[in-house]
């Protein structure tokens, strides 16, 4: 059995991708605002928002269970609307050797596609694969897009 996982997973959103990459990429304070329910904290730790080797941390409730990360961004493709995040601390680090998370936007027209992918490696094979994790990213996803849509 292989510790090496990867998980992806595709929500639509009803507001402007555009709008939704920028918020991502710059503006992680309205993601603790919008998700305020699921997201208790969002703090920046190095460099600047929106750039390649910025340093965030997040407290969020899952499942009853507070969890800590840090991650620092290690690419970021305008033109793709991606943004790749690797863990560098944090409670996931208990359970994974290494943790990537990638949030890309597609437009097609009006159809806006949120592609998150999880790329993972478990520290044993008692570990599972981040399920309940990607079930908390698109739950997010899903309550940013539906409040960006309702303010334009």
């Amino acid at each position: 059995m292989s510790l090496q996982g990867k998980l992806i997973s595709e929500i639509n959103i009803k507001c402007n991708g555009d709008v939704f990459h920028e918020i991502i990429k710059y503006k992680p304070h309205d993601i603790f605002s919008i998700c305020s329910d699921k997201i208790q904290n969002m703090d920046i730790h190095e460099g600047e928002l929106g750039n390649i080797g910025s340093v965030k941390s997040w407290k969020f409730t899952y499942g009853g269970k507070e969890i800590f990360v840090k991650e620092v961004i290690e690419e970021i493709d305008d033109e793709k609307k991606l943004i790749k995040k690797k863990v560098i601390e944090g409670d996931l680090l208990e359970y994974y050797e290494s943790f990537y998370a990638t949030i890309q936007v597609e437009t097609k027209g009006e159809n806006n596609l949120v592609t998150w992918i999880m790329e993972y490696e478990k520290m044993n094979v008692n570990v599972p694969d981040p399920h309940y994790l990607m079930e908390f990213c698109l739950g997010a996803t899903k309550d940013i897009g539906l409040t960006i849509s309702s303010d334009t």
